[in-house]
């Protein structure tokens, strides 16, 4: 409810999509690889793996940052100079490929939107931006400090400090679609996403912004990085069979698989989507926030901080748990987090589990990091839109404490269905938790 000195809360709706995933190079292509069930992990390719302890991931294949627009789009209005491409071939050096990836979904959001056709009506100055990255440019950071101690400081290169620096991948879409607004990254870990795109929600509800470009990318497909994460016991290694290696909830999980990509939504206020006429995918209605203040990387017992933001979430949207179909998990495939995630969401949704659908798109795209909350969530909205629950494929046994709290995890088939409004989750190290809900509008 508004305080009463407060302005009514505005309408956001989701008007564009862009991704590029591990099982698809645009939105379209990742949605049906989802509802199909496929899996986009195999074996590493961007380093030599040998003695690695995991030589698994979900690498983003054949992804060109040069590949041309069907039709030019003139962000700065007609007449000026067109954007043909994310990049063309002189700048692609200077990012690094979290960018690449982020700029090639934030291109394809703004073409999907349909936004290019009324910006001589629309100000630039109220398009925001807020796209986050968990960890940054770390393949620029292992590559450069190679190259630094082998050849020396003259050999760093002058845009290595623009190819790291997490923020410059939301500086950069403002550039390529002339965006003025409010523009910001989030960093909070695998949360990442999930709170971008809430907070340019709430940027939109407040008034700050009309449009905002939101979501996250990443890409630390390296050898520090997986090294990292095998220390920490968080990886599969199922080296041998990858595309069955990201199983939630299966009795025999045993970790995540690192994975890279990105996804960029187009929110916008509601009445000027109705405006111009805008496709509007679903309505962004609830969004919250919470910390477990509990452990830095592992989540509190039976979920107590996700179920803050999950009712949180519920509370600011203004609707009950038996109004929403589907919840969109995190379920990562590590044996610890699944289950608790899982107990969490049948205490929120206790009265209505019956009718309720529960999946994980990790077990497809493995897990994005600081993408994986866009991912989460866009799964959620694409449920709504084709009235269609992906699976989560590879849940062969499900685990017995899984099974015995009565939740529906949708195993190994899509499930069709009318789905009216949809939860999604993402939960990150240092506890830190975000829940988005969307609805049909």
């Amino acid at each position: 409810m508004n305080h009463p000195l407060q302005p009514p809360r505005r309408r956001v709706v989701v008007t564009g999509l862009g991704a590029a995933t591990p099982v698809g190079l645009t939105a379209p292509d990742s949605w049906r690889a989802l509802v199909a069930g496929e899996s986009g992990l195999g074996p590493i390719t961007r380093f030599d793996t040998t003695n690695c302890p995991v030589t698994i991931a979900g690498e983003v294949k054949n992804l060109d940052p040069l590949r041309p627009l069907a039709q030019p789009v003139f962000p700065r209005g007609a007449g000026t100079e067109p954007v043909t491409a994310a990049f063309n071939a002189k700048d692609t050096k200077k990012f690094g490929r979290f960018t690449h990836l982020g700029c090639v979904a934030a291109l394809e959001a703004y073409v999907d939107s349909g936004l290019d056709a009324h910006r001589a009506t629309l100000s630039a100055e109220r398009m925001g931006v807020n796209l986050g990255v968990g960890l940054g440019g770390l393949p620029e950071i292992e590559g450069t400090h190679e190259t630094w101690r082998r050849d020396g400081y003259r050999k760093i290169s002058p845009f290595f400090i623009i190819q790291i620096a997490p923020n410059l991948l939301a500086g950069q879409v403002s550039l390529l679609l002339d965006a003025r607004g409010p523009n910001m990254c989030v960093a909070s870990a695998c949360a990442t996403s999930g709170h971008a795109l809430g907070e340019a929600a709430a940027a939109i509800a407040r008034g700050d912004a009309d449009v905002m470009f939101a979501g996250g990318a990443e890409s630390t497909i390296t050898p520090l990085a997986i090294g990292a994460f095998a220390q920490m016991r968080a990886l599969s290694k199922r080296n041998d069979d990858p595309k069955k290696a990201s199983r939630p909830y299966d009795a025999a999980r045993d970790g995540f698989v690192l994975s890279e990509g990105a996804v960029v939504f187009v929110l916008e206020e509601y009445e000027q989507a109705k405006r111009r006429g805008a496709r509007i995918y679903a309505e962004l209605r609830g969004y919250g926030a919470s910390a477990d203040a509990h452990h830095l990387s592992s989540l509190a017992p039976g979920g107590e901080g996700s179920q803050r933001s999950m009712r949180a979430a519920l509370a600011t949207a203004g609707l009950r748990p038996d109004e929403i179909d589907y919840v969109s998990a995190h379920a990562t495939s590590t044996p610890g987090g699944d289950g608790e995630e899982a107990a969490a969401i049948a205490t929120v949704f206790a009265g209505n589990k019956a009718a309720l659908n529960v999946s994980g798109v990790k077990s497809m795209t493995g897990h994005l990091l600081g993408g994986a909350g866009a991912m989460g969530a866009f799964a959620a909205v694409m449920a709504i839109r084709d009235g269609v629950v992906p699976p989560t494929i590879n849940l062969d046994q499900i685990e017995p404490a899984c099974a015995e709290l009565g939740l529906n995890f949708t195993p190994n088939t899509a499930v069709r269905r009318p789905v009216r409004a949809a939860l999604s989750n993402c939960f990150g190290f240092g506890g830190t938790n975000a829940s988005l809900v969307f609805a049909a509008v």
